[in-house]
């Protein structure tokens, strides 16, 4: 068993090969182990590809209540992706402005920035493609 579940991501031929049930397995068994708000989080994300967008919002909103996550810019950046790709861009904006408030690395708020301003033009009906 890989030390981290993402190593298994790395051992894959491409990103459609991903084992997600493994993957998932492998969060559930560190989760023994290693009971961290941060890996339960990471899990979510698993959850998302194994049991589908609104099973893993479920996770993160239960997730959100945890203090030890309240200054952990991933928690509203994984809060917003989920929304937005269950087209619900409103519901991202708001995730993505609190993610964008915590994040301190510039390549990251850049990141979030540009998710923002997607979901703010998907939002008022203004597409985003250029």
């Amino acid at each position: 068993m890989p030390r981290k579940p993402g190593a298994w991501l790395t051992t894959t031929a491409d990103y459609a090969a991903t084992d997600w049930r493994q993957i998932l397995w492998l969060y559930d068994e560190l989760l023994k182990v290693w009971p961290s708000p941060v890996v339960a989080l990471n899990r979510a994300v698993a959850i998302s590809m194994v049991h589908g967008l609104q099973a893993a919002l479920e996770e993160v909103d239960a997730l959100a209540r945890d203090d030890r996550l309240a200054a952990y810019h991933y928690l509203p950046a994984i809060r917003a992706d989920l929304p937005r790709r269950l087209g619900r861009p409103r519901e991202a904006a708001v995730a993505y402005r609190a993610a964008l408030d915590l994040a301190d690395n510039q390549a990251e708020r850049e990141f979030l920035a540009a998710r923002l301003a997607e979901a703010v033009d998907s939002g008022s009906g203004r597409s985003s493609e250029r």
